[in-house]
């Protein structure tokens, strides 16, 4: 495992330390609306969690993508002293759902549904006093929807909205030198080595090693031979090219939920993993709780009732 220099993560300020020694949580939920009148005297910045719940294998829980985010907000929060909030733990998988009744358990939402959510979540922190929402994502197909409800609460009421992705599948980026498989064996795809380390850091009791299995990616039955699928991408690759995209169902092109090799994954890298990725994300928070924002609309009125 190659070791990458630290890069320091300013501590808490004396104001933060008070603030977390007298509410005892960073997380909104366990607060009560004192103390974040309190919180928001001072500031403005809360981080939204949000991934799904679907399947991940024989071997990793349902939570995967969401104990991502999870885990990645509250390091966050810690470190540089915002709020965050209880986890959007449903997203937009569908997928993920195999075929009826295989019992294959992934919750998904319709787009719409995830979009309303998000904007109705966003809405209501901002009425509050929130200027700055922070969604840390940590399920990848959930990219492929959130572009309409990030430009709508932009334009709607002038937040800073910023949708952050602290997950490895082609990019492997802050994780340069962490992962051992090879690119062919598609460590940060799904359920292979990233996703069990962090599991495995996060609680291993919920990670049944006994179940793994090495796993590729295949071409769907639906499409000729002269093209191929290497990951989980929507693309596929044709006369060298990777031009061609379709819509398309885990089931049809990996069997068993799996993309790669599970098999090299420790504790020790899910734990630097979430380090890495929470320390970034926290130094880049730190840089947009500089900007001047000026929230134009901040009621949240319900004229669907």
């Amino acid at each position: 495992m190659t070791e990458r220099p630290e890069r320091r993560v300013p501590h808490l300020t004396e104001g933060d330390e008070d603030f977390r020694a007298k509410f005892r949580s960073w997380n909104l939920a366990d607060l009560s609306y004192v103390d974040i009148e309190e919180y928001l005297k001072t500031k403005d910045t809360v981080l939204v969690p949000m991934a799904s719940t679907e399947q991940h294998g024989p071997h990793l829980p349902l939570y995967t993508d969401t104990i991502t985010a999870v885990e990645i907000s509250s390091r966050i929060s810690e470190q540089i002293g915002v709020l965050h909030t209880p986890p959007l733990w449903a997203g937009y998988s569908p997928q993920h759902m195999y075929g009826v009744g295989q019992g294959r358990g992934t919750i998904t939402l319709r787009a719409s549904t995830l979009l309303n959510l998000m904007n109705d979540v966003a809405r209501s922190l901002i009425h509050h006093g929130f200027n700055r929402i922070i969604f840390i994502n940590g399920h990848g197909s959930n990219t492929k929807v959130v572009d309409p409800v990030l430009r709508r609460l932009r334009y709607e009421t002038g937040a800073l909205i910023s949708f952050v992705k602290p997950f490895m599948e082609r990019y492997v980026g802050i994780l340069e030198g962490l992962m051992e498989n090879p690119p062919e064996e598609t460590p940060g795809w799904h359920s292979s080595e990233l996703e069990t380390s962090q599991d495995l850091a996060w609680n291993p009791d919920l990670v049944r090693m006994e179940r793994a299995v090495d796993t590729r990616a295949h071409t769907p039955a639906f499409l000729p031979d002269a093209f191929r699928k290497n990951d989980g991408m929507p693309d596929t690759e044709f006369e060298g090219y990777q031009y061609f995209t379709f819509p398309m169902d885990h089931h049809e092109f990996v069997e068993n939920g799996i993309i790669g090799n599970p098999m090299r994954a420790t504790a020790e890298k899910g734990e630097e993993a979430f380090r890495r990725y929470s320390e970034h994300v926290a130094r880049g928070i730190l840089e947009l709780q500089k900007v001047d924002v000026d929230v134009h609309t901040r009621e949240f009125i319900d004229r669907t009732m």
